[in-house]
């Protein structure tokens, strides 16, 4: 590891999600100096493409979440600019982002997925909201869950109990986007797994099950602490465990994800995984449960931080 010595940490950005970004990027930052990494810190903003002319690091490691983040347009910028980045390429970026395309893609492997429909806001105009929230009902029953095609950390998401509450949901989605996921909601053990390929291939870390106070994890309960009680390992057995592995293994691979991804899945009453979506750049916050799989699989996640960066470095050097 003695080449690697200069390392970019890009964190912010213009989304919701900017907070968050800010705390994994610290996170990140702080881990790689632990090392003795030289880190230098910035946001995406006019400065970095001269930055990154002028002063190139020998590796980028983006921690931005939301679009720019996660959608492939930050790959793109840095693959112009001839740096090496930890993360998927720009056009898994986008096939990821796009929560139904990801669905679509995951469950044509086998991954079951729950059944739902994406719907833009023009068509509650066009068509009449009340008359297409009835026909959404009608098709997927009560309840549901709501969500905007892209983005993350929760926002514009909400659990449906009712035809009266459904309009509500998706006033609030439409504040994060232009198309709703409406989807059955599935009752049961909510977990994460992250995949980490660390040079030899990707492998699964153990699932993290999700226990948030009130019982629905939104941003509150993703991002304070002693909010959320986690579990990892999850509470499952061990065939329901290698279900949910295998389903994250199968999304980082399908959609094409590069260094690491964490998959969200949904394990019913009978034991059955559903995928719900795949995060190309997870977070790596203190309460995040990417670095709470790594600590349950006996990594050092300051080290997986290095490698990561390592291996983003070599790759620039094969090119």
């Amino acid at each position: 590891m003695a080449d690697l010595d200069r390392v970019l940490v890009l964190a912010g950005g213009m989304s919701p999600e900017h907070e968050v970004s800010v705390r994994s990027g610290r996170r990140v930052a702080e881990s790689l100096r632990r090392l003795g990494v030289e880190v230098q810190t910035a946001d995406i903003d006019a400065a970095l493409l001269d930055r990154l002319r002028t002063d190139p690091p020998q590796a980028v490691f983006p921690v931005l979440h939301g679009a720019s983040g996660e959608d492939g347009a930050t790959a793109e910028v840095l693959q112009l600019s001839g740096v090496p980045y930890v993360g998927a390429p720009p056009s898994s970026c986008r096939i990821a982002f796009a929560k139904p395309t990801a669905k679509a893609l995951v469950a044509q492997h086998g991954v079951p997925v729950p059944r739902g429909v994406t719907l833009p806001k023009s068509a509650f105009h066009d068509l009449g909201a009340p008359a297409l929230l009835e026909r959404v009902v009608a098709r997927l029953g009560l309840p549901l869950f709501v969500k905007p095609d892209q983005g993350g950390s929760a926002f514009g998401a909400t659990p449906v109990d009712s035809v009266e509450s459904l309009s509500a949901a998706m006033v609030s989605c439409f504040a994060y986007g232009d198309r709703a996921v409406i989807e059955e909601r599935i009752e049961g053990t909510e977990i994460a797994v992250g995949v980490l390929d660390l040079g030899e291939g990707p492998f699964d870390l153990p699932p993290v099950e999700i226990v948030p106070d009130g019982g629905v994890y939104d941003y509150a309960a993703r991002y304070t602490p002693g909010r959320t009680e986690f579990f990892s390992p999850a509470r499952l057995p061990e065939e329901t465990s290698r279900a949910a592995a295998e389903a994250a293994l199968t999304a980082h691979r399908v959609l094409g994800l590069r260094d690491y991804s964490r998959t969200d899945l949904i394990v019913d009453g009978a034991g059955r995984v559903r995928f719900l979506e795949v995060n190309v750049a997870p977070g790596l916050t203190e309460t995040s449960t990417f670095p709470l799989a790594v600590e349950a699989a006996e990594l050092d996640f300051s080290r997986v931080c290095r490698d990561l960066a390592f291996n983003a470095f070599n790759r620039g050097r094969a090119d």
